[in-house]
């Protein structure tokens, strides 16, 4: 429980991406993905795979996979695989 709780109401003000732009991002994504040497950006992410396993400094790999051009969705994907997802308990009282 909150121990200090107001009844002030604060406005969040929420983005909204224009669908246009969205377009556009998607596009620069489908080409960057074409354009890519896609062998190495396999290797990568099997080299920050198993250095997810392992206790090593995963900087390195991380920073290796972006040059490569590797995505932030398939980093973790990575991730999720070698750590799995976190679930949060929930207790019943």
């Amino acid at each position: 429980m909150n121990r200090y709780v107001t009844e002030e109401t604060i406005p969040v003000e929420i983005l909204e991406i224009n669908e246009e732009v969205e377009e556009k991002q998607l596009a620069k994504l489908k080409e960057v993905k074409r354009t890519r040497d896609s062998r190495r950006v396999i290797q990568r992410l099997s080299d920050l795979r198993a250095a997810s396993k392992s206790d090593r400094n995963l900087m390195p790999y991380v920073i290796d996979a972006v040059k490569a051009y590797a995505t932030e969705q398939e980093i973790c994907d990575v991730w999720r695989d070698v750590f799995g997802e976190y679930r949060e308990s929930v207790v019943r009282l």
